[in-house]
């Protein structure tokens, strides 16, 4: 018992001895005993630890919180133009070039056979001599010219040849949209009406008018078997008929609507490259059909169910036709800004050249000087627009309201799912 007695003499000694010890220690900090945490730190560095204590890095539960992130980078679409022409329609084209030329996108143009040689040697000067479109290298001519007929198939192979050569000059965007020379913007590219609008769209969408309601197309495009001299000659002439007649199809259901369009990268490389066969099935299909370009794309994107959810049934053009409607339609003119404008549609047709409307809608939609490119943020230089800026600067006008509400109408109404592929 008396080891026992000895060792609880100690205890209380020792308690009160150790805590003496701490309030030494904790008094030698108020007291300037100790210089720094970092010498306390060297004292015990002997034993292995998990914190370690900072002088510029306080403890606090506030610095453990992290700012908030940056909001998220607008992710600008880029693009693909086609703008094509035919003869007497080199002075049209160039201007449309411009007013739609902007750094971010990809253009190709093209002048078919039936223009001439001079025309198109003049096309291919001016772009080749353009110090803007050889700086950034994004205008594309094609040289060998197609003969192109619009009742017949040649238009829908030369909208298909210009895909595959954007697909292959560029994989930087993300919409290809085909005008003609007679097609004109009621919205500018930069400043940025378009671009900005189409920032904030789902990339997989397709913009082109559809119905599968044929009525008088059934008996006058759809059955009847024509031919198309623009496949085997060189000079222009108008397609002609069979004597024999065809029934409608029944492996795949018939669509027609505008032969203008705005379509996703992801369908283009669908049709190019057609890895289950259907767009190749259609195209020999529709050599025959009357006015294919008003069928074949609208056709293969409504018979392919991933595709046919991501159809919008608009074409994004503001188009007047005569009553009772022609083979073509209404020449617009100054009479017709109020509807074009209106419409919220980013583009119009059909426009004769140098018309006084295209002045006015210059001056005051697109606010551009006779000649001159569109000014936004990517013109810089003396002269204006001689050099390239900040082609990602965005500053959307009232062009961009004018889109977001027609976007707001087609795209994010309840209708839309309606209206997709019937």
């Amino acid at each position: 018992m008396e080891p026992l007695n000895m060792e609880k003499k100690w205890v209380f000694p020792l308690v009160v001895s150790s805590l003496i010890c701490v309030f030494i220690i904790a008094t030698s900090f108020n007291m300037g005993l100790v210089s720094s945490v970092q010498t306390i730190n060297s004292l015990f560095s002997v034993f292995p630890s998990r914190v370690s204590v900072s002088q510029t890095d306080p403890a606090f539960v506030e610095s453990k919180v992290l700012p908030p992130p940056p909001p998220p980078k607008i992710h600008i679409p880029r693009f693909a133009y086609m703008v094509s022409g035919s003869k007497g329609d080199l002075e049209k084209l160039w201007r449309t070039l411009r007013v739609l030329y902007h750094p971010l996108n990809q253009y190709i143009v093209h002048l078919d056979l039936e223009s001439s040689v001079e025309e198109r040697q003049d096309l291919a000067s001016r772009v080749k001599n353009d110090t803007i479109f050889a700086k950034v290298g994004n205008v594309h001519l094609i040289t060998k010219a197609n003969m192109v007929t619009y009742r017949g198939p040649t238009m829908v192979s030369n909208t298909l040849h210009a895909c595959a050569i954007l697909l292959k000059k560029s994989k930087d965007w993300d919409w290809f949209i085909n005008l003609s020379a007679s097609d004109y913007p009621l919205m500018t590219q930069d400043d940025t009406d378009i671009l900005f609008a189409f920032s904030s769209l789902d990339r997989s969408l397709n913009f082109i008018d559809h119905t599968s309601r044929l009525r008088w197309k059934e008996g006058q495009r759809a059955k009847p078997l024509i031919i198309d001299p623009g496949l085997y000659k060189s000079t222009k002439s108008d397609i002609f008929y069979a004597t024999e007649k065809r029934e409608l199809p029944t492996a795949f259901k018939l669509f027609t609507g505008s032969a203008w369009m705005v379509l996703s990268r992801a369908f283009v490389e669908y049709c190019i490259w057609g890895w289950d066969n259907l767009p190749r099935t259609l195209l020999m299909y529709y050599t025959n059909f009357v006015s294919s370009p008003e069928g074949y794309f609208h056709t293969v994107i409504c018979n392919v169910p991933e595709y046919a959810q991501t159809a919008v049934n608009h074409d994004l053009h503001y188009i007047s036709w005569d009553i009772p409607p022609k083979q073509h339609p209404h020449t617009l003119t100054v009479n017709d800004t109020t509807k074009m404008i209106r419409s919220n549609a980013p583009f119009a047709r059909k426009f004769k050249q140098d018309s006084h409307v295209l002045d006015k809608i210059d001056t005051e939609l697109l606010h551009r000087k006779s000649g001159s490119f569109v000014q936004g943020g990517w013109c810089s230089g003396n002269p204006t627009c001689s050099e390239v800026g900040d082609p990602t600067r965005l500053k959307p006008g009232q062009g961009a309201q004018r889109l977001a509400r027609l976007m707001a109408s087609i795209v994010l109404s309840s209708k839309f799912k309606e209206n997709q592929c019937h």
